[in-house]
């Protein structure tokens, strides 16, 4: 992958990981479970793993439910922030890695995971105040964005060209 697919889908999948920061690494090990991630002989490769894969969409199944709690934290306070960060940078890396570019996925990812918290969080609110306050539709919707989004986004990974 040239450089600038590196980054944009880096980017992608860190917006992916500041609305759902589980979704994005559960995503990234189902395309590279799949194939679509190529992770063979990189420093990525255990995220191909079936027992990666199964703890990674048990943690995102997880997060799914939590997310419909109404004491569950906002995801701009510092744990729940720095978490998102953490999981873009890491799922943006594992997208680099499959073209050896594992830090310029790093930062990307980073850099996305900054914009979906922050824009993730104001988009909820308000749509959920222009749904007279309910938000759990709001929350489901965000949830079928993360999830699809993601998935997308790895598959993408498999069309893009090889440098």
């Amino acid at each position: 992958m040239t450089q600038v697919i590196v980054i944009l889908l880096a980017l992608a999948i860190g917006l992916i990981a500041g609305l759902r920061a589980l979704t994005a690494p559960a995503v990234v090990a189902w395309g590279a479970f799949l194939g679509w991630i190529d992770v063979g002989d990189k420093w990525s490769h255990w995220m191909a793993n079936p027992i990666t894969v199964t703890v990674l969409t048990i943690f995102l199944v997880v997060e799914l439910i939590t997310d419909q709690l109404p004491k569950t934290p906002s995801r701009r306070t510092p744990p729940q922030f720095i978490t998102r960060l953490i999981m873009g940078a890491f799922s943006g890396a594992v997208i680099g890695s499959a073209s050896h570019h594992t830090f310029i996925g790093l930062g990307a990812g980073i850099i996305g995971a900054v914009v979906g918290t922050l824009g993730g969080a104001a988009a909820r609110g308000s749509l959920t105040a222009a749904n007279g306050g309910h938000d759990r539709p709001v929350a489901i919707g965000e949830d079928v964005v993360a999830v699809g989004g993601g998935f997308l986004i790895a598959f993408l990974v498999s069309l893009a060209p090889l440098v």
